[in-house]
């Protein structure tokens, strides 16, 4: 009887990815430990499955070059040749051709490729000769920059596996299930708001009734109870059917969404190899450590992330990770270490990948923006690192002095910032330490499909803002802001926020308020940055069919897509990280006409706080009246920047990582050149004894938060180091 020859080349296909997948990964490991007998076992075993079952449907290419590599894995398992990196690179060949083979028999093509070489080499190699690559071999997609032929080695490979009772599901066809999921929870929301009307209707025709009632008996009376008692049972009725109709929507949106969503290995899986031979291209030593390939996202994100995965990676590994002897002189181990890692944070995904290389150089980012003229000197020495580091993601942007095939032509990061805020509606942070590395952060919502929007009101119009994006809500008497120059903010949990009205930014007229009214203000955060919206009310807050903008509206930037209410209104989703950036820019905008003119004599001071708010508050109030201003995000860093510049004052917190405001103090004072220096400390600490400490160590004021004012802090450093004259 024939057997399905279709059937069985699939299978062998979805298990072949599989075992080169292993072989990749296993090889990899090798590399740190040559001597492994678990992981020469694992990928010995891999090679021979690979042989076997491309020979039972008569693949000879495949089994050719297979049986070769396992018999150069075999020798190395049996200890008669040793690891070298020579070897280790032409088995990844082999690999790669495997792998290139495989992917034609996958979309039914001919195997055409000659790999007689690839195979004598392995030979020579098993029998203990230098292994001498063949010089055409194609490496693959390994190389940076090449095609990628093969799943293998791709992000957002195929993650098919056949196990157990499977069927095969088209991805249009999933598709088009969770369009439909997504429908029928917007007609749930309709539902939702009909259920609503009808007791609103119940209401009023309760309060017929009574009025009724004063009047005394009669028809009118009877009618108008009837009608009650009919509504208010169908009131009931339709609660009940809501009630289950939820349930079910819920489990249907739950299971729908299940079916799309797939592990973040998909894309991690294949980053080792690629980090492995970038780095041996760029003749550095490194440690690409995974962790939480197990959390799941949405496919589509989890295919769109691949790209920008893989650019920071390049990136790190040619911008962060210095050469081995560079290194060595800094007192760093030989390898380099990069770690990816993704974990769930609520509602969302937090994806960070971490290196201990050199870090971001400042200096050089301040030089190339100024070569650009992108700001003037004096705005580019008074920002913040987290605001220059910021700068990298400008169109065409690069600190690479060379420009070559890896980098340095200034193309990508602008793109990996675009792909997660506008593509994958998420945000993506930096922070960077000279000389001990960076990390990137990129918070993702789970899915795409569906996502919890909170509903605001402003000025009459209703806008949606991602609940992942919201961190609190919260009432506060109007007298409670604080008045920084030509903006406002609110203290909370020792932090100063600075605050926007919602309407006065997006509708262009804020609502007229009362200086004893409650405000009601949102915080929300996008990395370390947070800012309180002023809105009017809280309608709601569902989880949301959300759709893209036509292309006719592509450029509105301050929204992302849009959804229905339940009273088939057309709702804006904010653009939460835009209208951040728009409300720097409008505050920045009515800073400028205050900070014009030259100064006359010019007095610099050194903001020392962790929190990027409150310094961003304190720097603003000092700029306000005429002080050059310095931050600094804790003890170290305002150390290592007392010593590169000279300051007439400084101010500083207590509570940081790394190095506290006492002991910062302290280390001033010891200091020669800050010994006669003021030195303010503004906290949240009131007991008596910290004000002691703080007199003890050498603090020339104690200003507490709590008690904060900017009139207390302008007087305060007037009084310590005198006015900034204006001309």
């Amino acid at each position: 009887m024939a057997y399905d020859i279709v059937k069985f080349t699939s299978r062998f296909v979805a298990e072949a990815r599989e075992h080169l997948a292993n072989l990749n990964s296993g090889l990899i490991e090798l590399e740190k430990r040559p001597d492994d007998g678990g992981v020469l076992d694992a990928v010995f075993r891999s090679a021979h499955t690979i042989k076997g079952s491309s020979r039972m449907l008569r693949l000879t290419p495949i089994t050719d070059v297979a049986h070769r590599l396992e018999d150069a894995l075999g020798a190395l398992r049996e200890r008669r040749i040793g690891h070298t990196r020579s070897l280790a690179d032409l088995l990844f060949l082999s690999i790669d051709a495997i792998s290139a083979m495989v992917e034609r028999v996958a979309v039914g093509e001919k195997i055409v490729q000659d790999h007689t070489p690839l195979r004598e080499a392995l030979a020579q190699a098993a029998a203990g000769a230098q292994p001498q690559p063949p010089a055409d071999a194609d490496r693959g997609p390994s190389r940076p920059g090449a095609a990628a032929p093969e799943p293998a080695h791709r992000a957002g490979g195929d993650a098919a596996r056949i196990a157990g009772e499977t069927i095969r599901v088209t991805t249009h066809k999933l598709d088009d299930l969770i369009r439909l999921m997504g429908e029928v929870v917007s007609q749930q929301h309709k539902l939702k708001q009909r259920v609503h009307d009808l007791g609103t209707l119940e209401r009023s025709a309760k309060r017929q009734v009574e009025q009724l009632r004063r009047l005394g008996p009669g028809a009118e009376l009877e009618r108008a109870r009837s009608l009650h008692a009919g509504l208010k049972e169908l009131l009931a009725i339709t609660r009940q059917d809501k009630t289950l109709q939820d349930a079910l929507t819920a489990e249907f949106q739950e299971k729908a969404l299940q079916l799309r969503m797939v592990p973040v290995a998909l894309v991690f899986d294949p980053l080792p190899r690629f980090a492995r031979d970038l780095a041996a291209s760029l003749g550095k030593e490194v440690d690409f450590v995974v962790d939480g390939g197990e959390i799941e996202l949405d496919k589509k994100m989890v295919e769109q992330l691949g790209d920008p995965l893989q650019h920071l990676l390049r990136n790190a590994l040619d911008h962060g990770i210095e050469a081995p002897q560079e290194r060595l002189r800094a007192g760093k181990p030989r390898r380099g270490r990069v770690c990816l890692s993704a974990r769930q944070e609520g509602g969302s995904i937090l994806v960070e990948l971490r290196d201990d290389g050199a870090g971001v150089p400042l200096p050089l980012v301040r030089e190339q923006a100024l070569a650009r003229k992108m700001f003037d000197a004096e705005t580019l020495h008074g920002m913040d690192d987290a605001a220059l580091v910021d700068l990298i993601f400008q169109p065409g942007f690069s600190t690479s002095r060379l420009i070559t095939d890896i980098s340095g032509r200034g193309v990508g990061m602008d793109v990996v910032k675009r792909n997660i805020v506008e593509d994958l509606k998420g945000s993506i942070t930096i922070s960077t330490r000279e000389g001990r590395g960076s990390a990137f952060a990129i918070r993702l919502p789970l899915t795409l499909a569906i996502m919890r929007i909170l509903l605001v009101g402003a000025r009459g119009r209703v806008f949606g803002i991602a609940a992942h994006y919201v961190t609190e809500m919260l009432k506060v008497p109007a007298d409670e802001v604080i008045a920084v120059v030509t903006r406002r903010a609110l203290r909370l949990h020792e932090e100063f926020i600075p605050i926007v009205d919602l309407a006065a930014l997006l509708v262009g007229a804020a609502p007229v308020r009362l200086p004893e009214e409650q405000l009601l203000v949102i915080i929300v955060g996008v990395g370390s940055e947070r800012v309180g919206f002023v809105v009017d009310a809280i309608p709601d807050e569902e989880e949301l069919v959300i759709k893209s903008l036509p292309d006719l509206l592509a450029g509105v930037r301050l929204v992302s897509g849009v959804t229905v209410s339940g009273r088939n209104e057309v709702v804006p989703i904010l653009n939460v990280p835009a209208v951040l950036e728009a409300a720097r820019a409008a505050a920045a905008a009515a800073q400028a006409p205050a900070a014009a003119g030259e100064r006359g004599r010019e007095i610099a001071v050194l903001v020392v706080d962790d929190s990027v708010n409150t310094r961003e508050i304190e720097r603003d109030i000092l700029e306000a009246y005429g002080y050059r201003v310095t931050i600094a995000g804790d003890g170290v860093e305002a150390l290592e920047k007392a010593a590169a510049a000279a300051f007439d004052l400084v101010i500083t917190d207590v509570e940081m990582p790394r190095l506290n405001g006492f002991v910062l103090t302290e280390r001033l004072r010891a200091d020669p050149a800050y010994r006669d220096v003021p030195i303010i400390i503004v906290t949240s600490r009131e007991k008596e004894e910290d004000r002691r400490r703080g007199i003890e160590v050498g603090a020339s004021a104690y200003i507490v938060k709590g008690a904060f004012e900017q009139s207390t802090l302008v007087e305060t450093v007037q009084n310590l180091v005198g006015k900034a004259d204006w001309p």
